[in-house]
């Protein structure tokens, strides 16, 4: 059934109708069509259970946007290797629990066509078997979205879309309709200062750091551990009330080369940052990942940045740090995989303030993989976690004073032919007047406090320094 006057894609169905108009107001007024033609006249007891309905637009910042809408949950990402920004708000449908083993995330797919563009955005808890604290409750143990709407931005195309559960919102037409008139209003707001900052408090302190690292090194005598990645959570108070997109606007332009993330699943408390990490992209049966582990800042000289860069390439700690996570993924992906290609000689990550020790992964999933499986596998890596993975777990969870929530856990979306998500590092949580900073440091035999802190110290500057913050030195 096709409607009237419209193109239609190659599809029968309504999964995926796209027309392109010039004015402003003239692809709302389709999109409306659209929508009323995809839930009228029977056309929701067609077989596709999700309906993707979208329009070309002019452009528009994502950002703002996405604070000229109202609705929550919120979702954004940039990718770090490519030109393009998704910005969704509401919910067509929700796959969300607090089931520990996750079997309820096997089915997030199975109501998307193979042929459809249609999208989920959303994460996991970095550790489900751990208790969850009060500021992670709206988060779940994972929770992915199929937003009601999205703006696509890929170059210098903009597109609209109005995602459907069918035949459940057909009882809705009229409140979708009516959200779809207002979707292209967007007032840019004036350059405001964000509020000043009136308190810190670490966890752990810096004499709790030491004890850490000291138990840790500890068990590197006795256990089978190997590589265990503490973390620390730096807690900033503000005089005013934080703005999150603002904060992601700040943060985004200081941070080139890194996937940027946002997601608002209630009003007022918001996961955000900007992770150097690509956990895996999947592009059919294609896949890709990466080992990345050891840090250096960049230098403040070009001389300064190659002494640094050779340091971190020729460094045993750092090599044997990223060797473990290297071998994990391999051994991880490896069963999942028909071909798999691991780079042995670990390169140089580039970042606008700091560098890293990556070596990149690429393969052919099997035939019967899904997107679930390679989650549920690969995650965590010893790059957030350890080696070996449950020891690791176990240290983690008896010494750091604070729940991780989804910080180090995979964020970003999944849909039928493709998915991408990077590890939820440099990250943090912003509730009202409070935000929560996240980094974690890898620590093998022969890792120092005192340097490990500053290392944080250093992952987290991109955060403290749009508040105008230098790095904290240990002192206990």
């Amino acid at each position: 059934m096709t409607a009237p006057g419209l193109r239609r894609t190659k599809r029968e169905t309504t999964a995926e109708i796209h027309h392109e108009f010039q004015s402003l107001n003239a692809p709302l007024r389709e999109l409306s069509e659209l929508v009323r033609w995809a839930l009228g006249d029977g056309n929701s007891t067609e077989r596709d259970p999700i309906a993707s309905l979208s329009v070309t637009v002019p452009s528009i910042n994502s950002l703002d946007w996405l604070r000229a809408r109202k609705t929550v949950p919120k979702f954004y990402w940039s990718g770090r290797d490519d030109d393009i920004e998704f910005a969704a708000v509401g919910i067509a449908d929700v796959q969300t629990s607090e089931d520990k083993a996750g079997s309820a995330l096997r089915d997030l797919l199975s109501s998307i066509a193979p042929d459809s563009t249609a999208r989920y955005y959303g994460g996991m808890r970095f550790d489900a078997a751990r208790e969850t604290s009060r500021e992670w409750e709206a988060f779940g143990a994972h929770r992915f979205v199929l937003p009601r709407f999205e703006l696509r931005c890929e170059g210098e195309e903009t597109v609209l879309i109005c995602n459907l559960a069918l035949p459940r919102d057909a009882e809705q037409i009229e409140e979708i309709t009516r959200e779809i008139d207002s979707l292209l209003q967007v007032e840019v707001s004036p350059n405001e200062a964000l509020p000043k900052l009136e308190g810190r408090r670490d966890l752990p302190d810096a004499e709790g750091w030491r004890a850490n690292l000291e138990g840790a090194l500890a068990a590197f005598e006795s256990d089978p551990l190997k590589k265990v990645v503490l973390a620390r959570r730096v807690d900033l108070t503000s005089v005013g009330e934080l703005d999150p997109l603002m904060l992601m606007d700040n943060l985004a332009a200081r941070t080139p080369d890194c996937f940027h993330f946002y997601f608002e699943p209630e009003a007022g408390i918001a996961f955000l940052g900007a992770s150097p990490e690509r956990l895996y992209r999947r592009n059919e049966r294609s896949i890709k990942s990466e080992a990345v582990a050891g840090t250096r800042p960049r230098g403040e000289s070009a001389a300064d940045d190659a002494d640094l860069g050779e340091e971190l390439l020729n460094s045993p700690k750092d090599l044997s740090e990223h060797a473990y996570v290297r071998l994990s993924i391999e051994e991880k992906l490896g069963p999942l995989c028909e071909r798999l290609e691991v780079e042995e000689q670990a390169s140089e990550m580039k970042l606008a303030r700091g560098r890293h020790l990556v070596s990149r992964v690429r393969g052919t999933l099997n035939e019967t993989v899904t997107d679930t499986e390679v989650l549920w596998t690969l995650h965590p890596t010893p790059a957030v976690g350890g080696y070996l993975r449950e020891d690791a777990l176990e240290g983690i969870r008896a010494s750091e004073p604070f729940d991780r929530g989804w910080y180090a856990g995979p964020i970003g979306w999944i849909g039928a032919g493709s998915a991408e998500f990077a590890v939820g590092i440099r990250s943090g949580l912003v509730r009202e007047r409070e935000i929560s900073l996240y980094s974690g440091a890898g620590i093998v035999p022969g890792s120092v406090p005192d340097d490990e802190w500053a290392e944080i110290e250093q992952k987290i500057g991109d955060f403290t320094r749009i508040f105008g913050l230098e790095p904290a030195h240990a002192r206990s």
